[in-house]
C-alpha cells in the first residue's frame, strides 16, 4: 500500500543527510541551480527534490512520476520503471490469482451449496475484503500522482479496505474457524479449567460474552484503524509507518483465540492444516511489518532499490504470502462448517455489518478530506 514520507526529525522531511552529502548538493542549491532546467513536465522520471514533499519516499532518491499526470500517463506508467511499478504489479498479480481461487470457491467447487447460500455470506464478506485490498492498493499506486488532493484520497481509501479485510476476516473466523476450537467450548473448558488450575468456573458465560462481544470489538477496532492511519499522514506523527503497522495488527488480536488453542490443546494434531498455515501467516506477517518499518535495503544504499527492490516492494511480497496462507486456512474451516453448520449464519451478521463499515470508513475518509489543514498545507 502506498506510504507518506517518513520524517527524519521534527518538521523535515526528504532523503537522509548522508544520501544529500554523497550527491554534493542540497535541495535549496539544486533548484537554484536547477533554475534554467526544462520544467518538470518535459521530464518523464523525477528525482527527490524536484517533487513535492509528500511525494518523497524514504532513502528513495529518483524514479519519481510528475504531477499532475493525466489518467492515462498513469495507466501507461505500469510498463515503465517507476519507483511505483513494482509496487502495482507485486499486488495486481496476487489480485488475480486470489480473484481466480475466490471464483473457484464459489462456483466451482463442485459443492451442492451454491453460492448465494447463508451458509457462505462469511465467505462473500472474507473474499471482499481480499480483493478490495489489493484492488485498492493496486489503484493508488497508479493514480496517486493525479493530484495532491487524490494522492491522499487514495490514501486515505487504501488504509480504509485494509480495516475492511481485518473486519472481514474476524468474520469468516467467527463462524468458521471459532466453532471447532475446544477454548470456546464450556463443555471442555470448564473442566479444563479446575483440573489445570483448581478453579471451579463455569466457563459458559465467559465464553458467550466473548462470542457475544467479538464482532463489535473488531468493528470499532476497524474505524480507529483507520483514523489512526488517517492521522499518520499529517506532520505530527514522526513515526507514520511503525504507527500503521502498530494499528493494523491491531485487528490481529481476533485470531487470539486460535493461538490460545495451539498452547492448551493438541491442535497440531487435531487440524494440522490451520495449525501449519496459521503460524506460517503470522511468520509472514512479521517478515512484512520488518520491511516497512525498517525500511531496509534502501536505507543501507539510497537510490541502488529505487526501482527494484526496495522496502516496500519486499512488503508488499511477504504481506500477499501472509494472506495465501490464511486463505488455505479459511477454506478448511468452511469445509469443518458445512459438515455439521450450526445456526446459519444471517444477512445482518454478516453483510449488513461489512454495509455498515462501509458507511463509517467513507464518513471517516470524507472528514480527513475536508479537513482545511490539508488543503493549505500542500
Amino acid at each position: 500500500m502506498p506510504r507518506r514520507l517518513q520524517p527524519r526529525g521534527a518538521g523535515t522531511k526528504g532523503p537522509p543527510a548522508t544520501a544529500v552529502a554523497a550527491s554534493g548538493t542540497t535541495p535549496c542549491t539544486h533548484r537554484a541551480a536547477s533554475a534554467a532546467d526544462p520544467p518538470a513536465s518535459a521530464k518523464p522520471l523525477l528525482r527527490w527534490d524536484e517533487v513535492p514533499d509528500d511525494f518523497v519516499e524514504c532513502f528513495i532518491l529518483s524514479g519519481y512520476r510528475r504531477l499532475p499526470c493525466t489518467a492515462q500517463e498513469c495507466l501507461a506508467s505500469v510498463l515503465k520503471p517507476t519507483n511505483e511499478t513494482l509496487n502495482f504489479w507485486t499486488h495486481f498479480i496476487p489480485l488475480l490469482l486470489f480473484l481466480s481461487k475466490f471464483c473457484r470457491l464459489f462456483f466451482l467447487s463442485g459443492r451442492d451449496v451454491p453460492f448465494h447460500h447463508p451458509w457462505l455470506l462469511p465467505l462473500w464478506c472474507y473474499a471482499s475484503g481480499v480483493l478490495l485490498t489489493f484492488a485498492m492498493s493496486c489503484t493508488a499506486h497508479v493514480f496517486s500522482c493525479l493530484s495532491l488532493r487524490l494522492r491522499a484520497a487514495f490514501f486515505y481509501l487504501d488504509y480504509a479496505s485494509i480495516s475492511y479485510y481485518g473486519f472481514g476476516s474476524t468474520v469468516a473466523y467467527y463462524y468458521y474457524l471459532l466453532p471447532g476450537l475446544s477454548l470456546l467450548d464450556a463443555r471442555v473448558m470448564t473442566p479444563y479449567v479446575q483440573q489445570r488450575l483448581g478453579w471451579h468456573v463455569d466457563c459458559s458465560r465467559l465464553i458467550a460474552a466473548y462470542r457475544a462481544l467479538v464482532l463489535p470489538v473488531a468493528f470499532v477496532l476497524a474505524v480507529a484503524c483507520t483514523v489512526a492511519c488517517c492521522k499518520s499522514r499529517t506532520d505530527w506523527c514522526s513515526y507514520p509507518f511503525a504507527l500503521r503497522t502498530f494499528v493494523f495488527v491491531m485487528p490481529l488480536s481476533m485470531a487470539c483465540p486460535i493461538m490460545l488453542e495451539s498452547w492448551l490443546f493438541d491442535l497440531r494434531g487435531e487440524n494440522p492444516t490451520l495449525f501449519v498455515h496459521f503460524y506460517r501467516r503470522y511468520f509472514w506477517l512479521v517478515v512484512a511489518a520488518f520491511f516497512n518499518v525498517s525500511k531496509i535495503p534502501e536505507r543501507i544504499q539510497p537510490g541502488l532499490f529505487d526501482i527494484i527492490g526496495h522496502s516496500h516492494q519486499l512488503f508488499h511480497i511477504f504481506t500477499f504470502l501472509s494472506i495465501y496462507d490464511q486463505v488455505y486456512y479459511v477454506e478448511e474451516g468452511l469445509r469443518q462448517f458445512l459438515k455439521a453448520p450450526p445456526a446459519a449464519p444471517t444477512f445482518l451478521g454478516t453483510v449488513g455489518y461489512m454495509l455498515l463499515l462501509v458507511i463509517c470508513l467513507g464518513l471517516v475518509i470524507r472528514k480527513f478530506l475536508n479537513v482545511s489543514e490539508f488543503c493549505c498545507k500542500k
